[in-house]
């Protein structure tokens, strides 16, 4: 039984994440057609003027590769050998998958290569998660970006190949009405969808990556004004905002952008919401990490789940810092995005252990109206594999 830790207050309070055979088997015969999941967090919401579609988002999908169970890094001119390996599909389609388990009909534009790989990623998406790919197509001569993931001491070291999709190839049109969209935004640049998607009413998420020209102006993130919600990590909020502390990053960045969250790794995250005044700090559950692939594309889904669930900042925060938590126990980056049954196991798990701290349980109490009442599994989730070669059994 693998331990996690969570702070209350100033109190640690041990709390007890799923064992390996808890959770989902990620055997090959596993790997079979989508079925819906059992909870709909927006269930009590919807109506029949709604948008087609809870979620938009697009990027470019990698095929990943990941290698785990290293004592450290490569050292060069010596070979390693990893103790695991898993391949799935990567970048952009670790947002799309997590928010497709968590219950949200999610849309995704991307191109796919036109090879065994691109097959791989299209059907994983597509049937393994019910992911509309409408949006998406397939580009003729053009093979998939990859990249090899080697996760050792908690961290991870990545190598990608790949090129931009022929400039013939039209890119996607204006985006599908969605409540949501989540975007990455890039310094320097910008993307007239996230334009066009706002003013349709979609409510945009962002993040952003590292900024290689090392200018960290928030004026370079000129998207950044058609946003709701920003969510970068503390070093990329304190490079932008010049402040000295991660929370006070946050204030500053609520005069550009209405929500601003900031990861604060293993210190769990910070939130300030502009318009009500509302702040809330939520601590990281510890577990021991396999591959922390992805965990930031599962946060931001788990916190889009709560905001348009209409959930208190605090739960979000709580959600989402969960979601992540259990996902860095399996491999990869899309397919270790946990579903309800995965949340629901958790939920009844830490309830069962003795001497938990009231405190550090009733953070999570929202979770009762949420998750199934009995154990179930819903769709057999996928996992990553060692290949993507396994035939399914006939």
């Amino acid at each position: 039984m693998t331990a996690s830790t969570v702070s209350a207050a100033s109190d640690v309070t041990v709390m007890t994440a799923m064992s390996a055979d808890e959770r989902t088997h990620r055997h090959p015969q596993d790997q079979g057609s989508h079925r819906h999941a059992q909870v709909d967090p927006l269930a009590a919401l919807r109506t029949p003027q709604d948008p087609p579609w809870d979620v938009y988002l697009t990027g470019t999908v990698f095929l990943d590769v990941i290698f785990t169970g290293l004592d450290s890094a490569p050292v060069r001119g010596t070979e390693s050998w990893a103790r695991g390996m898993g391949s799935s599909p990567g970048g952009v389609a670790n947002m799309a998958t997590a928010l497709a388990r968590l219950g949200l009909r999610t849309s995704l534009a991307a191109a796919f290569g036109d090879d065994h790989y691109g097959d791989y990623c299209w059907d994983a998406l597509a049937q393994g998660e019910g992911i509309d790919l409408t949006p998406s197509r397939t580009v003729p001569g053009w093979h998939s970006p990859v990249t090899v993931s080697m996760a050792y001491e908690g961290e991870r070291t990545m190598v990608s190949h790949g090129h931009e999709p022929p400039p013939e190839e039209p890119a996607p049109d204006c985006p599908p009405r969605a409540r949501a969209a989540v975007a990455s935004l890039t310094p320097g640049v910008s993307a007239p969808w996230i334009a066009q998607a706002a003013a349709r009413g979609t409510r945009v998420f962002a993040d952003v990556g590292w900024d290689d020209t090392g200018a960290w102006d928030l004026a370079g993130l000129a998207d950044l004004a058609h946003c709701e919600a920003f969510l970068p990590n503390a070093e990329e909020a304190m490079r932008y905002t010049g402040a000295t502390c991660p929370r006070a990053a946050a204030h500053a960045l609520t005069e550009h952008v209405p929500l601003a969250v900031v990861t604060l790794g293993a210190d769990g995250a910070y939130a300030v919401d502009r318009r009500t005044g509302e702040s809330a700090e939520v601590p990281a559950i510890a577990v021991e990490a396999l591959d922390p692939t992805g965990a930031g594309d599962v946060f931001v889904a788990g916190f889009v789940t709560g905001t348009l669930a209409g959930w208190p900042l605090a739960d979000r925060l709580a959600f989402a810092g969960l979601t992540a938590a259990l996902s860095v126990q399996e491999f990869g980056g899309s397919l270790s995005a946990p579903g309800w049954s995965e949340i629901a196991t958790w939920w009844r798990k830490v309830q069962s252990v003795q001497g938990q701290d009231p405190a550090a349980l009733s953070r999570y109490a929202f979770l009762a109206d949420l998750v199934p009442d009995e154990p179930v599994r819903p769709w057999p989730l996928r996992r990553a594999v060692p290949t993507i070669g396994f035939r399914r059994p006939t």
